[in-house]
């Protein structure tokens, strides 16, 4: 597994539980700021594997980027049973749940601080 691979995954893991990061952001923190695709690709592949909180991963806007409609079911009860709240158009507020890469301290476990 690559260098990139292997922070993405840690990166998911410590998203905390009523938190939500961006593909982009993920992506940027783990060494590649053009990432964001593969961090979708590492999702799609490795979340059963990894037992990752996929749920947590939204795109830029703060949209719920999934096509498949029981995927996004899925994930939208996955975030509001954390209490995170998802309008009727999937989108869920950036400002009032996303954590910032800057808040994280990845030396230690990939723990939030």
């Amino acid at each position: 597994m690559n260098e990139f691979t292997e922070r993405t995954i840690k990166l998911i893991l410590s998203i905390p539980a009523g938190k939500i990061m961006t593909y982009g952001q993920i992506a940027r923190r783990a060494g590649n700021p053009r990432g964001a695709r593969q961090v979708v690709w590492i999702l799609h592949t490795m979340s059963h594997i990894h037992h990752l909180p996929w749920h947590r991963v939204v795109n830029a806007k703060g949209e719920i980027a999934i096509k498949d409609d029981e995927s996004k079911f899925i994930q939208v009860a996955l975030l509001e049973k954390e209490g995170i709240e998802v309008d009727k158009n999937g989108r869920i507020s950036i400002e009032k749940y996303l954590i910032e890469p800057d808040e994280m301290d990845t030396r230690e476990k990939g723990s939030w601080k």
